[in-house]
């Protein structure tokens, strides 16, 4: 059975493979996106070297001159995707990208694929390509998303945390104008069902803050300052945290040592600060608004991927627990939102449908805390949703049912990771 999803998954990755890119699944998402296209080499490295450091290198092909690396880079026109190029304006190369980021998830994957590599060759000379520019991104994200140096970086758009329409953005983004915005025909609800997708406020909220950023040119040193979604996400943080630390190894392999100092002291101050995240009531962290200057009470999994990073035993003890006590409440791990909570839906997008990549982040930090039993029931529920329900974008996690696009690359990614990871270490 597991051969065959495997053979499955690479066949979902070759129909969505562009060449130097894949995209995330055809129709809905026509472009490269930032995370997605990372975390898809995951899958490609166990069958196609080549083609995994191909994928990344693409994506930082892209990168601005200030460091930071687009959540998408618009390779190819294609009109049934909104918003595109010219919504954005925010070009800064030949090939038009967005303006904003993503969650820096490189640091780790690199650090994986190099030290798994079986073309030992080929690894270093694409590790050592895209060390500093990925050192370049860590860089921009504690310059310009954390002016006053505390430690952790703040997201500006609910977009760059790659949980769009998370409940916990829900108060920060009802402060976000809708007057002003340009007429536009939003193109996921034509090829999702648009009960899965953000509602059409949001939608407003999404392009008012589009508009404002290029009204500033995108200007790095003001956008933080000048949005007023401005939100630190526990999730996004411990990413870029654990990114790191792994930076950190991978440059000390590869006798980069300045850049690994750097990366250690960035992973430092992240790992303090991220306790000021943490409540003891929930058992997990929670988002912080840093315009209302408080926690934002929202039980999301952005709280939970906190053990993604190396945060403490005592930590990661505790969201193990946590997580054991959401297996009460649903048929499979890991729900992206409390599904007790009043504003849970199972079915619409980051309101509460779980997803693989987050279950595959999750579970790797609760095995290296020793946390193993209930990392074991999150990978054992990712490839059941896989049999059941085929390799969509995310799934029900009361029921089971897949939602929104189909066949996506970064799903079977995870299906190949898992499998093949599980085979390794047997």
């Amino acid at each position: 059975m597991t051969q065959d999803l495997v053979s499955r998954a690479r066949d979902v990755m070759s129909r969505n493979d562009r060449g130097a890119y894949t995209v995330p699944t055809h129709g809905l998402y026509p472009f490269q996106w930032n995370w997605d296209s990372v975390l898809s080499a995951m899958g490609f490295a166990h069958f196609d070297e080549d083609r995994a450091w191909t994928e990344i290198c693409t994506l930082f092909e892209h990168q601005w001159d200030d460091g930071m690396v687009p959540h998408i880079i618009f390779h190819e026109r294609d009109e049934g995707y909104f918003p595109g190029p010219e919504v954005w304006g925010a070009g800064r190369g030949a090939v038009p990208t967005s303006g904003i980021t993503q969650p820096a998830v490189a640091g780790f994957v690199v650090r994986r694929m190099y030290e798994r590599a079986r073309d030992a060759g080929l690894a270093e000379e694409r590790a050592r390509h895209l060390l500093p520019r990925i050192h370049a991104w860590h860089s921009w994200m504690h310059r310009s998303r954390d002016p006053e140096g505390t430690g952790l970086a703040a997201i500006i758009h609910p977009w760059e945390s790659g949980r769009d329409n998370s409940i916990d953005w829900d108060e920060p983004l009802s402060r976000v104008p809708t007057d002003g915005v340009d007429a536009f025909r939003r193109r996921d609800t034509e090829h999702a069902n648009p009960d899965h997708r953000p509602t059409d406020d949001q939608y407003l909220r999404y392009i008012w803050l589009v508009q404002k950023f290029r009204s500033l040119e995108w200007d790095g040193g003001r956008l933080h300052d000048e949005s007023p979604f401005c939100v630190v996400d526990p999730g996004f943080n411990a990413i870029l945290i654990r990114s790191c630390v792994d930076l950190a190894a991978l440059a000390e392999r590869l006798e980069e040592y300045g850049i690994a100092e750097r990366e250690r002291e960035m992973a430092r101050r992240g790992l303090a600060a991220l306790e000021s995240l943490w409540s003891e009531r929930h058992g997990q962290h929670l988002c912080f608004d840093r315009r209302a200057g408080r926690l934002i009470e929202s039980l999301s999994v952005g709280g939970l991927l906190t053990v993604f990073a190396p945060v403490s035993k005592d930590r990661a003890h505790a969201l193990a627990q946590r997580i054991e006590a959401l297996s009460n409440s649903c048929a499979r791990l890991v729900p992206s939102h409390d599904p007790s909570a009043p504003e849970f839906d199972g079915l619409r997008y980051w309101r509460g449908p779980a997803w693989l990549i987050v279950n595959r982040m999750i579970a790797d930090g609760l095995e290296r805390s020793g946390a193993e039993a209930i990392a074991r029931r999150i990978r054992e529920d990712s490839l059941r949703l896989i049999e059941d329900g085929g390799f969509a974008e995310y799934y029900d996690p009361r029921t089971g049912e897949p939602c929104g696009g189909g066949e996506f690359t970064w799903t079977a990614a995870m299906v190949i990771e898992m499998i093949e990871t599980a085979r390794e270490a047997a």
